[in-house]
């Protein structure tokens, strides 16, 4: 695992879609780009779809990314939504496929589990994880753009769970963590 790597982390959207780029080699994480893409002035769905694939193409290969970590949509009650958000997340997988990348889906239990140790977590539990974990300075400008972040950073976990202390069911794996890395702990 000390090849770099460059995941690009997709928190899907019709609206607002967020993206989060890392680098990664060995145990150490390097946040590249955080990010939205505002979608909401657009009013044709089928644009808004092209738009998104466009983007995301871009992303890959501006950043050179070699894989994509995405957060799977949650069951909602309005059908026409999840709908839309499903299409979202499919044209998402498609640009990433067409540029020869694996894709990796997480829950959002599993990704806030990973990142907080805790699948109940808050966004601004997760949020500040995030910042300590990755040491920038200010936040990110929405929670989707956050989320996008979080799903990078859970597949990084997920590649080799052993080495950051991650488990793969709900038992808590961030005291692990802490263990095996003082180094991520800001103290003061």
């Amino acid at each position: 695992m000390s090849d770099p790597r460059i995941i690009l982390g997709i928190d899907p959207g019709t609206n607002l879609m967020g993206y989060g780029i890392i680098r990664t080699e060995g145990k150490k994480m390097e946040l590249l780009s955080v990010g939205v893409v505002r979608l909401a002035k657009l009013a044709d769905h089928g644009e808004k779809l092209h738009h998104i694939f466009e983007r995301i193409s871009g992303l890959i290969d501006g950043y050179q990314a070699t894989e994509v970590a995405i957060e799977a949509p949650f069951f909602g009650k309005n059908v026409q939504s999840m709908l839309k958000l499903g299409r979202a997340q499919g044209v998402c997988i498609a640009a990433a496929i067409s540029k020869g990348l694996k894709v990796y889906e997480y829950e959002p239990r599993k990704i806030k589990q990973s990142i907080t140790g805790n699948g109940n977590a808050s966004k601004e539990q997760v949020s500040a994880m995030l910042q300590n974990l990755l040491t920038f300075t200010e936040q990110p400008e929405t929670s989707d753009a956050s989320d996008a972040v979080a799903a990078a950073v859970c597949h990084f976990f997920q590649l080799n769970p052993k080495q950051f202390g991650v488990k793969n069911n709900s038992g808590g794996g961030w005291k692990q963590f802490i263990a095996n890395n003082p180094d991520k702990i800001k103290r003061g």
